[in-house]
């Protein structure tokens, strides 16, 4: 799996104009740009959005980030990405994730994680063309499900974490498996239009149970969860400031042991955050 150091992360990849989508593509690609990673929303022709990536560029991956378990039967997937592998020179990775307890009872089923998991990666291991571990990151967070990624798949893609979070994955998971974390990014000096912007965005998650287990984990309090995200909690899972500041996050993931680390522009604006990315591109070096 090529990742490389550095990717981008954006709904916009998936969800913008298709021509939009490809002119941008092909020119984070020439940015140097390691990987482009879009995320699963709610379902719908995802391989088609995976492909659109790789047929506009020659040289990145292309991550997804991630796909449901509930809303993509594994038998589709499998023949899917065998088809992108063989097409557009093995560039594409399968992210997958467990979702919540409403996304599983929605698919008529109980909600076990770890078993779920399990169950989904034997039918990918089964199908006709598998999808080789080596190709395939889970969106793990807690700390039995990141064991399981790091038995039956390349690693983790963690969503809202620090980088001491990072560091503890990898004394769990030791040498090997990659370690590619989501990160939120803010390219905005001033704290108080920083911060807003992060909660702009962050804020629903924190609703979310898995995602409030995950951030109670990492040492914040239920304090820290509510009203949106106190400065403490925002300033630990989003960068925010200038280049450098941005930059000095990314080196605190990698040195806490990350493989890759995906930038999520956030507080833009409408539209293709296209003048960031050109922007944060100094930090592909």
């Amino acid at each position: 799996m090529q990742l490389g150091s550095t990717g981008i992360w954006s709904i916009e990849l998936r969800m913008a104009d298709p021509s939009e989508i490809a002119d941008t593509a092909a020119e984070l690609d020439d940015l140097g740009w390691g990987a482009l990673w879009f995320p699963g929303l709610g379902g719908g022709d995802i391989l088609a959005d995976s492909e659109r990536l790789l047929r506009a560029t020659r040289r990145l991956a292309v991550a997804i980030g991630v796909a449901s378990i509930w809303r993509h039967p594994a038998g589709e997937i499998a023949v899917g990405h065998a088809r992108l592998q063989e097409t557009y020179g093995r560039r594409h990775v399968l992210g997958l994730g467990v979702s919540d307890p409403a996304a599983a009872h929605a698919a008529g089923h109980p909600y076990r994680p770890r078993a779920d998991m399990g169950r989904y990666l034997d039918d990918l291991d089964r199908a006709p063309a598998p999808v080789p571990p080596a190709e395939r990151l889970m969106a793990a967070l807690g700390p039995r499900m990141t064991e399981l990624a790091g038995q039956r798949t390349a690693g983790v893609h963690p969503f809202m974490v620090t980088p001491d979070y990072t560091a503890a994955a990898r004394k769990q998971l030791g040498d090997g498996p990659v370690i590619a974390p989501y990160q939120a990014v803010v390219l905005e000096r001033d704290p108080a239009k920083a911060r807003a912007a992060a909660r702009d965005f962050l804020g629903v998650f924190l609703g979310m149970d898995h995602y409030a287990r995950s951030l109670l984990r990492q040492g914040f309090t239920e304090r820290d969860l509510a009203a949106g995200g106190s400065d403490r909690l925002i300033d630990g899972v989003v960068a925010w400031g200038d280049v450098d500041d941005i930059g000095a996050r990314l080196r605190a993931h990698h040195q806490a042991g990350a493989d890759h680390v995906c930038l999520h522009v956030v507080g833009a604006g409408p539209g293709m955050p296209l003048p960031q990315w050109r922007e944060l591109a100094a930090l592909t070096a």
